[in-house]
């Protein structure tokens, strides 16, 4: 080892050339309440700062910017889970994306789209408090689940606004701890660290870490369809964390088909027109969501020649009330495609006209 004979000064150590791990800048300086700002890449003031009797630099005095919001990694919609060993599989919840920050006493919830929910998710911030780490960013999903452990949209939209209390954070990735970007490391890694940062399972703390499975991923697939859930994402093993839309990560959905009656249409700006759907229960009808009309051309005038046939006034008992609504009566029946695992239908399309009762004959 090459010793200086006599030792070196502060400023001829700074001089020297010194190899820093690749951070981004911010992160190479700290404060020191009688120095300044330190740039750690420079040897000679870091090895001053080790000297015995200089005030120590106190905790969390790194000059790094405050922790917030990251744009999220999205996974690619794919028709069939991937094949093989470096694929690892979790369930899709049926909830709303969210990132739990923690820096220092602050703890904020972030949606998908950066909107800070922080009041909407309290009870899960006050969890968050609880865990064994200073500064964290936790990518998940807030859901609610129903008495079969299953997540349930409609359920979670009533509870954020009635009782919080109930919602519950899937927590899946982590992107930031105690001063270290995780990020630049292998999903499988963050995970790991997630994993170690939450703990065993606690059915009475709101956060729970996701588990996934290696491998297998159309049998885990059709484990899911078959308990009615709404999918699975698929992640490359090594693969990095990086925002927005991803090759590495997939989503693959759970459809059905059923049949429902069409009791109106309703018309949005910039979105194809809707049939409202109800399902027919022994109470009457039961209001079942809406469904985009996406027929052939020939089936697509086949259906609205009917729902201009069946037109009414008023929506039937039990529909809600809708301005942009047009009410016809529940005779024409339609064959609709759907995501599986919640009450009303999601991601709909009517693909189908399968019965017209009482219509005068129409050209089909």
């Amino acid at each position: 080892m090459k010793r200086f004979n006599p030792s070196p000064s502060r400023e001829e150590l700074n001089a020297l050339p010194a190899v820093a791990p690749d951070l981004p800048e911010a992160m190479h300086f700290m404060n020191c309440p009688a120095c300044g700002q330190i740039d750690c890449r420079d040897l000679g003031d870091v090895l001053h700062h080790d000297q015995p009797g200089h005030e120590p630099i106190p905790h969390g005095s790194l000059g790094v910017h405050p922790l917030g919001f990251i744009e999220p990694m999205l996974p690619t919609l794919v028709d069939v889970p991937p094949v093989g060993d470096d694929w690892l599989h979790e369930v899709k919840y049926d909830g709303y994306r969210t990132q739990i920050v923690i820096d220092g006493a602050a703890r904020r919830a972030f949606t998908r789209n950066g909107h800070d929910w922080s009041a909407k998710y309290a009870p899960l911030l006050g969890a968050a408090e609880l865990l064994g780490c200073r500064r964290a960013i936790i990518d998940g999903e807030v859901i609610v689940q129903d008495e079969a452990g299953r997540s349930d949209f409609a359920a979670l939209r009533t509870a954020i606004g009635r009782s919080p209390e109930r919602l519950v954070f899937m927590a899946f990735d982590l992107l930031h701890f105690d001063g270290r970007d995780l990020r630049p490391l292998a999903v499988e890694q963050r995970r790991e660290r997630l994993e170690e940062l939450l703990g065993g399972f606690d059915p009475a703390n709101p956060i729970h870490f996701s588990a996934a499975v290696r491998g297998g991923g159309v049998q885990f697939f059709d484990a899911v369809d078959a308990m009615g859930l709404e999918g699975i994402v698929s992640k490359k093993r090594g693969t990095r964390y990086a925002s927005g839309r991803a090759k590495r990560w997939l989503k693959i959905k759970a459809w059905t088909e059923a049949e429902y009656l069409v009791v109106g249409t309703e018309a949005t700006p910039g979105e194809p027109v809707s049939a409202l759907l109800a399902r027919e229960t022994e109470d009457g009808l039961e209001y079942a969501g809406g469904a985009a009309i996406t027929l052939p051309a020939d089936r697509r005038e086949l259906f609205y020649a009917a729902a201009e046939q069946l037109q009414r006034d008023r929506p039937p008992a039990g529909m809600p009330r809708s301005k942009c609504a047009r009410w016809i009566e529940p005779r024409m029946r339609v064959r609709v495609r759907h995501l599986k695992g919640s009450e009303k239908v999601r991601h709909a399309t009517v693909v189908d006209v399968t019965e017209l009762a009482g219509v005068r004959r129409l050209s089909r």
